[in-house]
């Protein structure tokens, strides 16, 4: 049996949409081992398909089929500490913890570049899946099947709080609040901030990043899906965020701030329990620059 940790992903990163994202330290587990019947557990109490709709099962069955090899089965265990449909990358995890495992489990038949190819194209976009394989800060596109993607390791003098509230936002639903079209000023706005966000984050010049996070592509439209949000922003500002955006499509909210900042998640947490967001959840997290990684055997 081998074990596969795969990291949470926060994309966009408010003006990158569909093109930036990168891993922070909170983790998904999975556990493989070839059997002649598929058998599905999970490790806590997240709720998980247990039969051949399970994510992780395809993500392995697609890879066994892709090298030619005999499948008949597999054990899977999972643990769950990603939020399911909150905008942290939960469904590329899966995708990302599936492929990789079964790529250990055949002889690593397929190289880092095919294994990125591979989990964009079934993610449909290479912005969590990206750095849930390689870690750090990727910035990607995914061209006719391939990625084309370039990974930057960020420093650890920041810290990634995510407040997470007690709602999905499922992705499908989140794009539908989307415009079909967008202006050629709007797209230049964009444009010129995700390149800012990511030199930004990358070089250390922290002080853009509240202008490098502006977006006028979807956070407009899916911030008043998420009733508290704008609170939520401000609340990040008055305590001294470096900047706050939609994580993902939501429904977390993301705040970057100095890891000078020790009292910060306090402080987030005691002014959304006087918005009233009392069962919202608070991660202080980190960037990690290491992606989906086997463990063990």
């Amino acid at each position: 049996m081998i074990k596969v940790q795969i990291p949470a992903t926060s994309a966009n990163i408010g003006s990158g949409f569909d093109s930036l994202g990168l891993a922070v330290t909170i983790y998904n587990s999975i556990e493989l081992e070839e059997s002649d019947h598929l058998t599905i557990q999970t490790a806590d109490d997240t709720q998980i398909p247990l039969d051949e709709s399970n994510l992780v099962y395809k993500s392995v069955k697609y890879i066994y089929d892709l090298c030619g090899r005999s499948f008949k089965g597999m054990k899977i265990r999972q643990t769950n500490q990603i939020p399911i449909a909150r905008g942290l990358g939960s469904s590329s995890a899966c995708i990302v913890g599936g492929i990789v495992g079964a790529n250990h489990l055949l002889g690593e038949p397929l190289c880092q570049q095919e294994l990125v190819n591979i989990a964009a194209t079934m993610e449909g976009h290479p912005d969590n899946a990206a750095p849930a394989l390689l870690g750090g800060l990727v910035t990607a596109v995914l061209e006719k099947g391939k990625v084309y993607y370039v990974k930057q390791a960020i420093a650890q003098d920041l810290r990634f709080v995510a407040i997470v509230p007690n709602f999905p936002l499922e992705t499908s639903f989140a794009r539908q609040a989307l415009p079909r079209d967008v202006s050629h000023k709007d797209a230049v706005f964009n444009l010129s901030r995700s390149a800012l966000m990511s030199v930004s984050l990358y070089s250390g010049n922290y002080s853009n990043l509240k202008i490098a996070c502006d977006d006028r592509l979807h956070q407009p439209y899916r911030l008043s899906l998420i009733n508290g949000a704008h609170e939520v922003f401000d609340l990040a500002y008055q305590h001294g965020a470096y900047a706050a955006y939609i994580s993902g499509s939501g429904s977390t909210l993301m705040a970057i701030v100095s890891a000078e900042k020790k009292d910060f998640a306090r402080q987030i947490r005691e002014g959304c329990d006087r918005l009233g967001l009392e069962q919202w959840k608070i991660h202080d997290l980190s960037v990690t620059n290491v992606g989906a990684r086997v463990l063990e055997e």
